[in-house]
């Protein structure tokens, strides 16, 4: 069956960096788009970066030059290094699968996801 597990969150300070991973089994990882969500406590769910499978890639307005999505299609593994971070960033980071190739921004299109993982940007 289709799993993904998150790692990598934790605590950092402004300023500085995380990198988060998503493993993913149970499906053909290249073939697919992925992307990352986070939900901030008392905050709706934003999509905050995909990467379909052609490389092509969307970032959110307040993450674009900070965020960058990658993955390692041999490890089946999908990254998000977070640089530059703000206490803004502070959510719960979730990994999702899109239906497809393509990159789209409704929730609707991903259809498996991740636990989550919380990063916290304090000082």
């Amino acid at each position: 069956q289709v799993q993904l597990v998150e790692s990598g969150g934790g605590l950092a300070q402004p300023g500085g960096s995380l990198r988060l991973s998503c493993v993913a089994s149970g499906f053909t990882f290249s073939f697919y788009a992925m992307g990352w969500y986070r939900q901030a406590p008392g905050k709706g769910r934003e999509l905050v970066a995909v990467l379909a499978s052609s490389g092509s890639t969307y970032y959110a307005d307040s993450v674009k030059g900070r965020f960058t999505v990658s993955r390692n299609s041999a490890q089946n593994t999908l990254y998000l290094q977070m640089n530059s971070l703000k206490p803004e960033d502070t959510a719960l980071y979730a990994c999702a699968r899109g239906q497809g190739r393509s990159i789209r921004y409704d929730g609707d299109y991903y259809d498996y996801w991740g636990q989550g993982t919380q990063v916290t940007v304090s000082s």
